[in-house]
C-alpha cells in the first residue's frame, strides 16, 4: 500500500504533465498504480475487499452461524467460549485455526448490531439538582483482616449532584448492614437527599412487577419513612439507571482496593475507607465543574440536603428460645443471657455490630457482634443468680474462665484463695451486687481492704451500714417556746429519793 506523500506526488507530477510511464519508471510503481493513484479521490489510497473468501470456514458457516445464535441467547453464566465454540467445530471435521473463527464472530456481531432491529443502546445523560438523589450498591472485595484472607461486602452511597462518595465495609450484606451504611453514609455528607436510588436488592424489594411498580420490604420503607427519603428502583438489569454508583463500584476498586488492602480489624479498614473518601474529593475535581473540587461541590450542596435529625434504629428483628444454660444460637454463634429468661422466647434485635436480647421491654443481653462459627460469648454477671446458689462453680464454670473483674473485687479475690471456702466467702460478695449494685459492693470491698479487713463479713456489715436511713435532722426550738427551767438528765437525783424513802 502506498504512503499518502507517494500518492501526493503522483498526483502532483502528472498535474504537471509528466506522462504515467516516466512517473512508474522514476517511482518504481506499476503503471496501474500510477493511474490508480491518479484516479484516487482526495488522495485517497485505501483497499476495501469487496468479498471476503471463507476458505476453511465456508463449508461450516451454516454451522457456526448456528452456534452463534444459539450462544447469543444463553444466560452469561452459561455462555460458551470462543475455544468451546471451535472445539466443536474441529469435532465436526472444521481444520481452520482458533484466529479465524474468532474473526469471524467478531464480524457476525458487528453485522448483528448494524441490524436497524437490532441497533446499539443509546443513553441520555442524566443531570441532577443539589440535594435532590443518591445512588446505592454493594460491592464485594478481597481485603486480609487479621492476617486472614477476607472477602467483605462493600456499601457504596454516591450523591449525585457533587458526587461525593462513601464506601464502607462489612462481613454481611444484610438489612442491618443496609440500614448502618445509610446512617453513617448521610452522616458523612450532613444531610439527606430527597430520593434514594437503588437495584432490586432482596434486603429493600420484596417483589417486582412489571415497569417501575415495586413492594418494598417493610422495614426498609419505615427507614426511608424516618429518614423522609422516597425510594426509586431501576429496572431489572438496567445498571445504567444508576451509572454513577455503578462508575463508582470499577474506579474505586482499582483505586483502594487494588494492591489487596491488610489491616488489624474491620474497623481499622472503615476507619482507613472514611479518610480516603475525603481525601479522593479534595484531590478530584468534579467532572461537570472543573473549576471546583468534590469536597467544595458538596459544601455547596449541603445547605440542599434535609437534616439529618437522629440515626435510624436499624436492626433486624428475630425470636429466639434460651436454653437451661442461659444461651440463645444467633448466626452460627451462641450469646449468654440473664438467668431469668431461661427456657423462655426473647427477641434478637441485631446490629451491625452488635446483639441485643429483650425480653418484652427490657433488655436481658447486650454483646458485641461476632461474625465467626461455633463461638460462645459470655458475660459472667448474667449467671450471678444461678452462681449464689451453686458457688462451687464458680471454679470451673465456663462463664467465669478468666473473669475481669473491677479492680477491688479482683483483689479480694486473690487475697481469700482458691480453696472451696474462699470460692463460697466471695460468692457471698458477688450475691451483695443483686441488691446493692455493683458500684456499692466494689466501694464497700476497698474500703475493708484499705483498712486491712480481708472477710466477707466486714464487707456485707459495710454495706448493712449504708443501707441504714440516715439519722433525722435535729430540731431547732423558736426562742418563744424555750423553757425557763429545762430538765436536766441527772440519775443522781433518784439516789436521793431512795434515801429519803428509807429514812421513813
Amino acid at each position: 500500500m502506498l504512503v499518502v506523500e507517494t500518492v501526493v506526488r503522483v498526483r502532483r507530477e502528472y498535474a504537471g504533465g509528466k506522462p504515467i510511464k516516466a512517473i512508474a519508471r522514476d517511482l518504481r510503481l506499476s503503471r496501474k498504480v500510477v493511474r490508480k493513484a491518479i484516479r484516487a479521490p482526495e488522495g485517497s489510497f485505501d483497499y476495501h475487499r469487496s468479498v471476503q473468501p471463507l476458505p476453511r470456514i465456508g463449508p461450516f458457516q451454516a454451522r457456526l452461524d448456528t452456534l452463534l445464535t444459539e450462544n447469543e441467547v444463553r444466560s452469561r453464566r452459561d455462555r460458551l467460549r470462543m475455544t468451546r465454540i471451535h472445539d466443536l467445530l474441529l469435532r465436526d471435521g472444521f481444520e481452520g485455526s482458533y484466529d479465524a473463527v474468532r474473526r469471524y464472530a467478531t464480524r457476525w456481531a458487528a453485522a448483528r448490531r448494524k441490524d436497524p432491529g437490532d441497533g446499539v443502546a443509546a443513553f441520555i445523560p442524566l443531570l441532577f439538582k443539589p440535594g435532590e438523589a443518591y445512588q446505592f450498591d454493594w460491592s464485594h472485595e478481597d481485603v486480609e483482616i487479621a492476617g486472614k484472607p477476607m472477602r467483605v461486602k462493600v456499601a457504596h452511597v454516591r450523591l449525585c449532584a457533587s458526587r461525593a462518595v462513601y464506601v464502607r465495609a462489612y462481613p454481611r450484606e444484610t438489612q442491618e448492614m443496609l440500614f448502618d451504611a445509610h446512617a453513617r453514609g448521610f452522616a458523612f455528607f450532613g444531610g439527606v437527599p430527597l430520593r434514594g436510588i437503588y437495584d432490586n436488592m432482596k434486603t429493600a424489594v420484596t417483589t417486582v412487577f412489571v415497569g417501575k411498580e415495586r413492594v418494598f420490604n417493610r422495614r426498609f420503607l419505615v427507614m426511608a419513612d424516618h429518614y423522609m427519603v422516597e425510594p426509586t428502583a431501576c429496572s431489572p438489569a438496567a445498571g445504567w439507571e444508576k451509572g454513577q454508583v455503578e462508575h463508582q463500584v470499577q474506579t474505586l476498586r482499582g483505586r483502594l482496593f487494588k494492591p489487596r488492602l491488610r489491616f488489624a480489624s474491620l474497623e481499622e479498614l472503615n476507619g482507613w475507607l472514611e479518610a480516603e473518601c475525603w481525601r479522593w474529593a479534595e484531590m478530584h475535581a468534579h467532572p461537570e465543574h472543573k473549576e471546583m473540587t468534590v469536597a467544595q461541590a458538596l459544601e455547596l450542596e449541603r445547605p440542599a440536603l434535609q437534616p439529618m435529625l437522629a440515626p435510624f434504629d436499624g436492626f433486624h428483628e428475630t425470636q429466639h428460645a434460651v436454653t437451661g444454660t442461659c444461651l440463645i444460637s444467633f448466626d452460627r454463634n451462641r450469646y449468654s443471657v440473664a438467668a431469668k429468661a431461661v427456657r423462655r422466647a426473647v427477641q434478637v434485635r441485631a446490629y451491625a455490630d452488635r446483639i441485643v436480647v429483650r425480653m418484652g421491654d427490657e433488655v436481658i443481653a447486650d454483646h458485641p457482634r461476632f461474625f465467626g462459627r461455633d463461638r460462645t460469648i459470655y458475660d459472667p454477671w448474667h449467671y450471678l443468680p444461678v452462681l449464689v446458689n451453686k458457688p462451687g462453680a464458680l471454679r470451673n464454670g465456663a462463664p467465669f474462665q478468666g473473669w475481669d473483674l473491677p479492680p477491688a473485687l479482683a483483689r479480694l479475690r486473690r487475697k481469700l484463695g482458691s480453696n472451696d471456702d474462699a470460692d463460697r466467702r466471695f460468692v457471698r460478695v458477688l450475691a451483695a451486687v443483686l441488691s446493692d449494685g455493683l458500684d456499692a459492693v466494689e466501694g464497700a470491698v476497698r474500703e475493708a481492704l484499705d483498712a486491712g479487713a480481708v472477710s466477707d463479713e466486714v464487707i456485707l456489715n459495710i454495706l448493712s451500714r449504708r443501707r441504714e436511713p440516715p439519722r433525722p435532722a435535729s430540731i431547732v426550738t423558736p426562742e418563744d417556746l424555750a423553757l425557763l427551767h429545762p430538765p436536766i438528765a441527772n440519775c443522781a437525783r433518784y439516789d436521793s429519793l431512795r434515801g429519803l424513802h428509807a429514812a421513813a
